[in-house]
């Protein structure tokens, strides 16, 4: 008994071993087309193996983690938000005004009415691609959500930095998009390696301001007429 439950530790840590040998970590370094650090870029990587020698994790994704698309200081956090296929998404009202929060998207067609606090469901995003959130009360809300069909994907941060990790070596097919890109970037392929590997990647961009706060006592309407058509289409 002493015998078997050592070999059994000894292939437990051979696993361990080598998995986190055979694992590749990605940093993504994305700059607009003057070389500046771009944030709420998405960056996805898909798969090039061949569909019978992806595991099945890879192609339906449990979606356990907690999502949020929240409403406050009437504007939406996180701006850009990725999530995989299949999550569900809380969109919490903070604010003491109600919103009135929708999307008129292909990937995704939904409707919160008028409402402050929580909904009683999440939504759920069951269809990749790319989802405009915006309030009907307030014209200069706008958010997106980016429903990734591959579990490795993410935003850049303010210093335009991705960094993806445990994904298996192999090539993939690199996909890029921003809220403010001028044309849909052409996807390019990388070979990930064992360990560490770099990635630099641009995007011509028409910049904008974010959504945000309108002053206090100003109207809402006059920051609606004001910031509309200057955020992504």
């Amino acid at each position: 008994m002493p015998m078997f439950r050592f070999t059994t530790y000894l292939l437990w840590l051979t696993y361990i071993i080598s998995a986190s040998v055979t694992a590749a970590t990605l940093t993504v370094d994305v700059t607009d087309a003057q070389g500046n650090m771009l944030s709420d870029s998405v960056v996805e990587l898909i798969s090039t193996a061949p569909l019978e020698a992806t595991s099945t994790s890879e192609i339906t994704l449990p979606a356990t983690a907690h999502y949020e698309m929240r409403q406050q200081d009437r504007v939406f956090y996180p701006f850009v938000l990725a999530v995989p296929q299949g999550a569900n998404v809380d969109f919490p009202n903070l604010d003491r005004t109600r919103h009135h929060v929708y999307s008129f998207s292909e990937a995704k067609q939904f409707e919160l009415k008028l409402y402050v606090g929580t909904t009683a469901d999440p939504i759920t995003f069951d269809k990749a691609g790319l989802v405009a959130i915006g309030c009907n009360i307030h014209d200069y809300m706008q958010a997106f959500i980016y429903v990734a069909k591959s579990p490795y994907f993410s935003v850049s941060d303010a210093s335009g930095e991705i960094q993806l990790t445990d994904v298996p070596p192999g090539e993939y097919q690199v996909k890029i998009w921003h809220p403010w890109q001028i044309v849909a970037p052409a996807s390019s392929s990388i070979i990930l390696n064992d360990g560490a590997n770099q990635l630099a990647l641009s995007v011509d961009i028409e910049h904008q301001n974010k959504p945000s706060s309108p002053p206090s006592g100003f109207g809402a309407s006059d920051h609606a007429s004001h910031m509309m058509g200057q955020h992504a289409k």
